[in-house]
């Protein structure tokens, strides 16, 4: 029930014999409460209405700062999601290039590795070359060695019968020569 109402059955209860109800002390409390409360009312209305105001002008503001933070996260979200996609981009790149820089290292090691072959090959075929060179130096400085042995054996058995004869020569002269000097 409203304070109206109360006032009004606690006036028409209590004295309902003396008179009309406005001649009641307690229609007139009743009436000064009332009045009371509109005027009143009305300030309470007003500061109410001012602190609701008040709130609702903060929950606004609280909802436009809430609303801004919203728009950095997202902006910052997508910042990030971009640094995010650019890192990976790198990293695929990084990746790529160690790719492209191992097959180069793999090539060029390969060639190395078959010009490093072509190189003791060709040493090893010239040491073959000088080996040969030198054997048949060796051989013909050997066959020259043993000709040049030979030569003086065969010589020296020349000169030897040489010798012979020429003693031979000189003793069959010698012998002739008194016959000659007749």
């Amino acid at each position: 029930m409203s304070l109206i109402g109360i006032a009004l059955a606690a006036g028409e209860g209590a004295h309902h014999d003396e008179g009309p109800f406005y001649a009641s002390p307690e229609f007139w409390v009743a009436v000064a409460l009332l009045i009371f409360l509109v005027a009143a009312g009305k300030k309470i209305m007003a500061v109410l209405g001012r602190m609701l105001d008040d709130r609702s002008a903060a929950i606004a503001r609280k909802l436009d700062e809430a609303e801004q933070l919203r728009l950095e996260a997202e902006a910052l979200l997508a910042q990030y999601q971009k640094q995010q996609q650019a890192a990976v981009a790198d990293a695929q790149s990084i990746v790529q290039a160690a790719h492209d820089e191992a097959a180069r290292l793999k090539v060029r090691a390969a060639e190395d590795l078959a010009n490093a072959l072509k190189l003791r090959e060709r040493q090893a075929t010239d040491r073959i070359a000088q080996a040969e060179q030198k054997a048949l130096a060796d051989v013909r400085n050997l066959a020259v060695d043993t000709a040049l042995a030979a030569a003086q054996q065969i010589l020296r058995q020349q000169v030897e019968t040489d010798r012979m004869a020429q003693a031979t020569l000189i003793d069959s002269s010698i012998a002739e020569l008194p016959k000659r000097m007749n």
